[in-house]
């Protein structure tokens, strides 16, 4: 990877832990998920008037992903109603190149080298520690947490090979949040039967402040993964573990114990030992 691919993944890495910090923060966060996907839509639209259509092979992968995003967001708000961030959001993370290891190994047959091998340890120690004994996080939300964690894996994969089928990632992108920002909103519409935003609000200002940062984070991992190794630049976003329970600790007012900053830093290192070296 170079430099820039580095650096832009890493602000990538803090942005998302961000805008997860603020929806985590949310009273009503399937409102503050669904408000902010007209943030992203918004941005996005212009886009996709100025670059051509994504190629047509990338359709079916751009359709997939669509619907990924929505039920991503539905056990987001599943497990963030249930458990701090610095609780779940090291298990959502942390379990994705865990996942696309042990899926790569048994179902394509792929060698586990011994970084690999050393990385499921690490990842699954790390994850049993929030997870199990004082202070664990509530059931549901690890079940919600580790369920969430199979459909990143899923469209981590798809939008690698999508964007590099579209001929553009910025026009793959821009197309995934136009579409979501219709989606979404009528699964809202379809679950709570009206969807009331008050534009003029702090809350509101500050929820499409987040979906702006949402679309930013996506796009330049996408766009990264157009430009490098899937593996490595995986592993690289994952140190946005160790940043959310930073910024748990610092806006949120989560507790930040040895053992659960161990946890994360754990399962981060695993995932590099996934991502980066396996």
């Amino acid at each position: 990877m170079t430099p820039l691919v580095i650096t832009l993944v890493l602000c990538a890495a803090i942005l998302h832990a961000s805008w997860n910090a603020v929806l985590r923060g949310r009273d009503d966060k399937l409102w503050s998920v669904t408000v902010m996907s007209f943030a992203a839509t918004v941005v996005a639209i212009p886009v996709v008037f100025i670059l051509p259509l994504p190629a047509a092979a990338s359709w079916p992968y751009l359709a997939l992903s669509v619907g990924l995003q929505v039920v991503y967001s539905w056990f987001l708000v599943i497990a963030y109603r249930l458990a701090d961030l610095g609780q779940v959001y090291p298990m959502i993370r942390g379990s994705v190149p865990l996942l696309v290891t042990l899926g790569a190994a048994i179902f394509a047959g792929e060698h586990l080298s011994a970084a690999a091998l050393s990385g499921i340890v690490l990842v699954s120690l790390g994850i049993m520690s929030l997870a199990l004994g004082k202070g664990r996080a509530h059931p549901k939300a690890v079940a919600a947490a580790l369920a969430n964690s199979l459909v990143i894996a899923t469209y981590t994969v798809t939008d690698g090979i999508g964007a590099r089928l579209s001929g553009n990632s910025f026009t793959y992108v821009s197309w995934i949040f136009v579409l979501y920002g219709v989606v979404m909103p009528a699964a809202f519409i379809a679950t709570r039967g009206r969807l009331i935003v008050q534009w003029s609000t702090p809350e509101t200002r500050t929820v499409l402040a987040a979906g702006v940062v949402q679309l930013v984070t996506y796009g330049t991992v996408i766009w990264a993964l157009t430009m490098a190794p899937i593996g490595p630049v995986s592993a690289l976003r994952e140190t946005s573990i160790v940043f959310a329970a930073l910024i748990g600790r610092m806006f949120l007012s989560e507790p930040l114990t040895a053992r659960r900053l161990s946890a994360c830093v754990v399962i981060a290192a695993g995932a590099a030992c996934l991502g980066y070296l396996a």
